[in-house]
């Protein structure tokens, strides 16, 4: 392996410890993370200077956890495919990263098999219940859908998707994926300062409900950094999935106990909403960059944004503009704009809306914005200002046989809906809260509708068809941002993939941009003179979390790389 081991002996040891009362194969993870940690810094530089450039001949991997990127190594290692390690991996997220994903959220994957050479998509998103319909919240008095409660919730997708991606593409059985999730919920994992901080920031959410609150806060309060966090409500749940497949969550027991404490609390799902559910296999939706073909995910999703972004970012000479230089940033946080204009007013669920897509990705549509980001047109503000970042996870792998993954998994809100169904451990997400009650409007709330979604994961292909990169970040509205900014750092600026990610880093929101401290020498006074707002942040979550893989086009060599930001963590051999 091309790392650096970064962990002192004795904290090496105690994780070695803690891994081995989990058997053998938790023994075998443990040793996978003793052998790849390495510490994070705050590199701003062109140059990874945190993280080494971890890359291998064989595989890599990246997920928002270095305990569920072990556990897919170690699926890769016994001789299983990339799928097999993704959804290994989106498996331990549900319970090492509580806050941000789980069985009760949904799931999108943009997906290389190598045999075929062909791409396809799974969309593992929900539907709105039966009764949501705007009749049914005018009666409540209310203009909107709410941000959180039982009325955000829709039908969870991701079981559903774990077990048809497995079926078609995988080569283990569902109830083998979810071993070391099952695992780590019922034996428990320490408790990382992220995730210790998460935990305060939504001590309010925690509160409210009283499973979340037993669950997290046990004793009143957030437990310290190395505490155990155990989980067996969800442990059990997991394993009635593995026994059962998916159904469980959908026809069975689990089902049951969801549409019981829906009529109990007035939710908007029913017995016949979980029933009816199922996943939809697809195709990505492209745009040419450089010599490339940049995949995303087609309607509900925003993928179309990243697109759009990227095909005005054509339009400039950004590599003549200098990195992350002031005509660079400006540049990208005036494109932002228009392309969110078209997203708020046109992405939506394409089964009961008409999404132009012909015209948003179209080249000549691209030079039409690009003409309005050099007459600087500024947008009234109740058309770009967004506020949130969405808690979401992104994993992603490249096998042997070049099977690449590019895989996202989200209950929306930290804590989705702010509502567990008691006895299961299973958080509801809050997809729901993007619906509009405005019938003139695409995203109009309806029986049997998808909402809007944020995730956005990407995939980058050569001229020929083979795989470059994957990439995908977590990060709500900015993910499209953030895909952006690393991909042109690889491409435009030639940065390996953990310098490309380690750098300093936008997120616009209309004509303000929010900086990394230290990204210009003036402070950011050449961007307030081209008419911008400027607000410098230390890194943090806020600016996205991402991960990619880079596919070297003549060695083949896997380069991995993976954010400092939030929990990724990326391994190679």
């Amino acid at each position: 392996m091309n790392t650096k081991q970064g962990i002192p002996e004795d904290k090496a040891r105690r994780i070695l410890e803690c891994a081995g009362s989990h058997g053998s194969q938790m023994e075998r993870i443990g040793l996978l993370l003793l052998l790849t940690t390495t510490v994070a810094t705050a590199p701003m530089t062109a140059d990874a200077q945190g993280r080494p450039q971890v890359s291998g001949l064989e595989a890599a991997l990246s997920s928002d956890h270095p305990l569920a990127t072990a556990a897919g190594a170690d699926v890769l290692r016994r001789g299983g495919n990339a799928i097999d390690a993704a959804i290994t991996m989106a498996g331990v997220l549900t319970v090492v990263r509580p806050h941000m994903n789980g069985p009760g959220g949904d799931a999108f994957m943009i997906y290389y098999d190598a045999r075929s050479k062909k791409v396809y998509t799974l969309n593992g998103s929900g539907r709105a219940g039966s009764r949501a319909t705007p009749a049914f919240f005018a009666a409540k008095g209310m203009t909107q859908v709410p941000s959180s409660g039982i009325h955000s919730v829709s039908v969870p997708g991701a079981p559903q998707a774990w077990a048809d991606a497995l079926q078609r593409f995988g080569t283990i059985p569902l109830a083998k994926a979810l071993e070391p999730a099952i695992g780590y919920a019922e034996k428990g994992f320490p408790l990382t300062p992220r995730l210790a901080a998460d935990l305060r920031e939504a001590n309010r959410k925690l509160s409210a409900d009283p499973e979340l609150s037993r669950t997290f806060m046990p004793a009143g309060a957030v437990p310290e950094v190395g505490s155990i966090i155990k989980q067996a409500d969800l442990g059990k749940s997991l394993r009635l999935i593995a026994t059962h497949g998916a159904g469980a969550l959908y026809k069975g027991e689990l089902a049951k106990q969801i549409t019981a404490f829906m009529e109990k609390e007035g939710g908007l799902l029913t017995a016949a909403d979980l029933a009816g559910h199922t996943s939809t296999w697809g195709e990505p939706i492209s745009t040419t960059y450089h010599g490339l073909r940049v995949l995303a995910f087609a309607p509900p999703t925003q993928g179309a944004t990243t697109l759009q972004l990227l095909n005005i970012a054509e339009q400039f000479d950004l590599k003549g503009m200098g990195h992350n230089s002031a005509a660079y940033i400006n540049t990208l946080t005036r494109a932002s704009q228009l392309v969110y204009r078209d997203r708020d007013a046109h992405i939506a669920d394409p089964e009961f809306a008409s999404v132009p897509l012909d015209r948003l990705l179209s080249k000549e549509y691209a030079r039409q914005l690009a003409d309005q980001v050099r007459a600087g047109s500024v947008l009234p503000d109740e058309i770009t200002n967004r506020e949130g970042n969405g808690d979401t996870i992104y994993l992603c792998v490249v096998d042997k046989d070049g099977n690449a993954v590019s895989y996202i998994q989200s209950l929306f809100a930290s804590f989705g809906s702010g509502r567990m169904v008691p006895g299961t451990g299973i958080t509801l997400h809050n997809r729901g809260a993007l619906y509009v009650l405005d019938p003139k409007h695409p995203q109009v709330i309806a029986p049997g509708k998808r909402p809007f979604h944020t995730l956005a994961p990407s995939m980058v292909l050569n001229a020929d068809g083979s795989p470059y990169m994957v990439l995908g970040s977590p990060g709500g509205d900015g993910q499209p941002q953030t895909n952006v900014q690393v991909l042109n750092n690889i491409v435009l600026f030639g940065m390996q993939p953990q310098a490309a990610i380690e750098a300093q880093r936008l997120q616009a929101n209309g004509l303000r941009a929010d900086v990394e401290v230290g990204m210009f020498g003036d402070g950011g006074a050449s961007l307030r003179a081209m008419g911008l707002t400027v607000r410098e942040q230390p890194p943090s979550a806020a600016f996205g979390g991402a991960s990619a893989i880079v596919i070297h086009p003549v060695s083949k060599a896997r380069m991995v790389g993976s954010d400092f930001r939030r929990e990724a963590f990326g391994v190679a051999w």
